[in-house]
């Protein structure tokens, strides 16, 4: 029987309240399987492997990896939004060295698009350089943009579902807080995450599936200018005296004075201004049809940490595509994503599959264009058909110690490190 080889995982890009419980499912697995060995967590992802901070994961107290599953974002082993580019052959061939160093023989990415790139492009040079090395992408993102427009890579993204959630909650709260303020505060923007596609946004819907909310929803992709969003909302408080606005941070209102991350993704939370906060500011220049004035509500990170809201489905299936990262990596099936396909049938179940990390890191999901109305500012019953049920029924029963939450708090047990020190090349001066 041949030796175990070791397995590392790293995270990249945004994190939300179900990566960590994804990354639970690939250690929990792994100890079923005699042809893995020691698991790593790549500290701050792709970055951990370059600079060779690999964290033991495998000699984790049990405990502490079991609370894995209430614990949100990506503090237990980092992200990252670090992207190995065709130029930088330093670093690829640096990657390539550590692995070798460590034994591994399996290399799992949890992210998006450009991190099943990324898990691709590694193995392909792993085996031009002769290392036996299984690539497997992990799926990741709240925005859901990850797979195709026609659902048949994926269905949707771990993660979604718990953000999908938090707005659920927030726009139904929100609503109270409108409903009693509205005299002074007949108007309040709300700014949801998701840069170029509408599934965050269209989300608010849930609060209000029989629209009985004076809500109105204009996501990224909306046909709506700026001047037709103030007449809807004004036509809005005619009917009502009160208007939600629940709008993407992607809705074209002009320049922002955008800043863009290292894989050129734009920061809408480091620009100069918001689209919230334009919108409001048009809004009472314009003049509103009822006494009062617009206000603006920027949600922030906590759209993808906030532990509370996390769905119990998402957080199952999270787990589930974990299990399946670690099941494609044993069985050799390198150069996949661990994939969630929806079932057939008026009750949600779901299987996992797998797809071709090729396929994946070069498609991009769009929002089907007939899930938003004519009008343009709000979505169609069939969203709500789709997203209900990742949102699950109840809410999530945290694990609480003298009245704060009790998250995983991994031992600083790192892999001795074998080659000299390394700068990324990106990050030299």
């Amino acid at each position: 029987m041949s030796q175990p080889k070791n397995m590392v995982v790293a995270q990249s890009g945004g994190p939300s309240p179900v990566i960590n419980n994804t990354l639970r499912g690939i250690v929990e697995a792994a100890r079923n399987y005699a042809n893995i060995g020691t698991v790593y967590g790549a500290r701050h992802g792709i970055e951990g492997v370059l600079k060779e901070e690999l964290l033991d994961l495998s000699s984790q107290h049990p405990d502490e990896i079991s609370l894995l599953r209430y614990t949100p974002a990506a503090g237990s082993i980092g992200t990252c939004r670090y992207k190995l580019k065709p130029n930088q052959t330093e670093d690829f061939e640096r990657v390539i060295e550590v692995l070798k160093a460590h034994n591994v023989g399996y290399f799992v990415y949890i992210g998006g698009n450009d991190s099943m790139d990324t898990a691709n492009k590694v193995a392909k040079l792993a085996h031009e350089r002769g290392l036996d090395l299984i690539g497997i992408g992990g799926p990741k993102t709240i925005d859901n943009d990850v797979g195709d427009s026609e659902f048949k890579l994926i269905d949707h993204t771990p993660g979604y579902g718990s953000c999908a959630k938090y707005w659920m909650h927030a726009v139904q709260n929100a609503n109270e807080e409108n409903q009693g303020s509205c005299p002074a505060d007949p108007v309040l923007v709300m700014q949801a995450m998701g840069r170029k596609i509408g599934f965050i946004p269209a989300a608010a819907r849930l609060a209000d599936p029989h629209r009985e909310m004076p809500l109105q929803i204009y996501l990224a992709e909306s046909p709506c200018s700026l001047e037709q969003l103030a007449d809807n909302v004004n036509d809005q408080l005619k009917r009502d005296g009160r208007c939600m606005v629940v709008i993407s941070e992607g809705f074209n209102v002009g320049s922002l004075g955008e800043r863009r991350d290292s894989f050129g993704h734009v920061q809408f939370s480091s620009s100069e201004t918001t689209v919230a906060q334009t919108v409001v500011n048009y809004l009472n220049s314009k003049g509103l049809a009822a006494k009062g004035a617009a206000r603006g509500n920027v949600p922030g990170t906590d759209q993808r940490h906030s532990m509370a809201y996390a769905s119990t489905v998402d957080l199952d299936e999270a787990y589930r595509a974990g299990e399946m990262c670690a099941h494609l990596a044993t069985t050799g099936q390198s150069g996949y994503m661990a994939t969630i396909l929806r079932n057939e049938g008026s009750i949600y179940s779901v299987r996992y599959d797998k797809a071709p990390l090729e396929l994946v890191a070069n498609s991009e999901r769009m929002f089907p264009k007939n899930w938003i109305t004519a009008a343009g500012n709000d979505v169609t019953d069939d969203f709500i058909r789709y997203a209900k049920p990742l949102v699950g029924e109840g809410m999530l029963s945290l694990p609480m110690v003298d009245g704060r939450q009790r998250l995983t708090r991994l031992e600083k047990k790192y892999a001795t490190q074998k080659l000299a020190k390394y700068i990324p090349q990106a990050d030299r001066k």
